[in-house]
């Protein structure tokens, strides 16, 4: 009987033992937090180095690492519109929130208009709204058009001649075009590229005659060697003000694109809350606030639930749009 007795203790005691090695492997949302980061994030920005997308979002990242206490490490992966980086995310990153993603509003533009490997609403996990673009239209300080009704009368004498260049095929500078152009009835050429770094160096080299775009042709415009014709949001920029913007010349078009930060769906909330509060600190700081005044561009903030819902309202307000430009996948 007893050493029946001491086997069952030995047996307990080994099980407890196991159990106990086992727990700390278990982290709760509040140990997963505690402990992340532990080593370096890696943010996907889905265009060239150089625009004014990887400019705020290299600064905006530098100042949230040191919240963070881990450095951001920017990876920029272009293509696809600004879709080819965050689907490639999505398909194959880990969901622990060391590597994450710029998601640009092509994302919820682009499957409605091909089959993409990836869904923008369930293959995501949605942490933090921050900020949107101001677009416009601009040709070489050498141009013919001086104005932007110069640019569409030329437009309407000789279809599909006139060409502009924009961010990609599905991107906000392109559909916003295709807006105006379905508007005014007149038939433009588009030319894709992969973000507006190269995008600016084809209007400066003559290979295009005008660009649609955010404001990485800032500089180029108050140096003198571009012109900017229209400008696409709801008033005029204090940075522009003489530049009108297409709704005030009758076109009918407004558009911000707002954009956030992403990662693949099924990351730990307490790992998204981590990266979330580091990126809303850093996005308050002065020198961010500063920068964003630099690209004209204004704070759009929404936590990560706020941001979600905004996305899928948007995915099905899009749907309408893009079927309404004949730009539906068939």
């Amino acid at each position: 009987m007893k050493n029946s007795f001491n086997n069952r203790l030995r047996r307990r005691v080994l099980l407890l033992a196991a159990a106990s090695a086992v727990l700390p492997l278990c982290n709760t949302p509040a140990q997963a937090q505690a402990t992340f980061p532990s080593k370096p994030i890696t943010l996907v920005v889905p265009w060239p180095a150089g625009g004014s997308t990887d400019r705020h979002l290299r600064a905006l990242s530098e100042l949230a690492s040191k919240n963070l206490g881990q450095p951001i490490i920017i990876e920029n992966k272009p293509g696809a519109g600004g879709t080819l980086g965050p689907g490639a995310m999505a398909l194959t990153a880990k969901p622990d929130g060391y590597t994450i993603s710029q998601f640009p509003l092509g994302m919820l533009r682009i499957p409605h208009m091909q089959k993409t490997q990836w869904q923008p609403l369930n293959d995501f996990s949605f942490i933090i709204g921050i900020s949107g673009y101001t677009f416009g239209f601009t040709v070489r300080a050498d141009s013919p058009y001086k104005t932007f009704n110069d640019y569409i009368e030329a437009a309407r004498k000789q279809p599909g001649v006139l060409n502009y260049g924009s961010t990609g095929t599905g991107s906000s500078p392109h559909l916003l075009m295709e807006e105006v152009a379905s508007n005014a009835k007149v038939e433009l050429t588009h030319v894709p590229f992969k973000g507006n770094a190269d995008l600016q160096q084809a209007l400066l080299g003559g290979h295009v005659m005008a660009q649609s775009d955010a404001t990485g042709w800032d500089k180029f415009v108050d140096s003198g060697q571009m012109r900017l014709l229209v400008t696409f949001g709801e008033q005029r920029t204090k940075r522009w003000p003489q530049v009108p913007t297409a709704k005030e010349l009758g076109y009918g078009v407004v558009s911000t694109s707002p954009y956030g930060l992403v990662g693949p769906k099924g990351m730990d909330p307490a790992v998204v809350k981590a990266l979330h509060d580091a990126y809303k600190k850093a996005m308050d700081d002065p020198k961010h606030v500063e920068l964003l005044e630099q690209l004209n561009q204004a704070m759009w903030y929404r936590n990560g639930e706020d941001y979600r819902k905004w996305a899928v309202e948007t995915y099905a307000k899009d749907k309408v749009l893009i079927e309404r430009l004949g730009l539906a996948a068939k």
